[in-house]
Formats: structure tokens, C-alpha cells, sequence
């Protein structure tokens, strides 16, 4: 597993600085990329959407190293958006923006080795939310 906690942790904390506006360009890339989702948010409050994105980005890096809080809470959070109207279709769709959006901001910090660890961490928020959504 190539994924480094400490990449990742280092990487959240670059967007952090600009989050509000790296959760705005990540809606962007994901309406654009994916215009059907958009119905899906007619009634969300982005404000909050934008901060809810980042807090759960800031909740899985500092959980990482406790797999079993991070896994009880990803697992909670696949529950709830079942009834937000996601599908397992979705979750590939949302993980593709994140790493456009990451890429855009980060720039030549972005490295094949910190892709394959976000890739590899999104995975594994996948796979549980997943469980937590086949438990609803």
C-alpha cells in the first residue's frame, strides 16, 4: 500500500488555507464533469455542503491512524447519503472531482505518489460508505 498518511496530511493542509474556495472549484468540477448530479443539491445549503466536504476531508486524514473510529464514522456518513438519493454509481464521480480539484490546487506539489494516495484513501472511504449504505 503506497498510501503515506503524512502526504496526505500535508496536502489537506495546503487546500485548508483556501478551502472555501477549494470546495467551491470541487462543485464546480463535479456539476460540470457530471451535470446530472446537480438536481441532486437544488435544495442543499452550499455554505454548509462546502464546509461538510471539508470537515469530512480533515476527519478522514487526522482518523487514518484509527481504523476503527474512521471506519464506525465513513460507514454512518454511506448511511446518510442513501438518503440523499446517492448510489454506488456516484462515488467514482465525486472521488474524480476531489483529485481534479486537488491537482488544480496544489500544482507541481501534485506527485504521482501523492495521486496514488488520495486514490488509495478515497477507496477506502468508498468501500465503507458503501457498507454503511448497504446497512440503511
Amino acid at each position: 500500500m503506497s498510501l503515506s498518511i503524512e502526504l496526505l496530511a500535508t496536502s489537506l493542509e495546503q487546500i485548508r488555507i483556501n478551502q472555501d474556495e477549494f470546495a467551491t472549484r470541487f462543485y464546480e468540477n463535479l456539476f460540470a464533469a457530471n451535470p446530472q448530479l446537480k438536481p441532486y443539491f437544488a435544495r442543499t445549503d452550499m455554505v454548509k455542503q462546502r464546509q461538510m466536504l471539508m470537515s469530512a476531508l480533515i476527519l478522514i486524514v487526522k482518523n487514518l491512524h484509527k481504523p476503527q473510529l474512521l471506519a464506525s464514522t465513513v460507514k454512518g456518513l454511506g448511511s446518510r447519503h442513501i438518503g440523499y438519493g446517492a448510489t454506488e454509481a456516484f462515488y467514482p464521480l465525486v472521488c474524480s472531482a476531489l483529485l481534479i480539484t486537488f491537482q488544480e490546487y496544489l500544482g507541481a506539489a501534485w506527485t504521482l505518489e501523492l495521486e496514488q494516495s488520495w486514490v488509495e484513501a478515497f477507496d477506502a472511504v468508498t468501500k465503507l460508505m458503501l457498507e454503511g449504505a448497504k446497512s440503511y
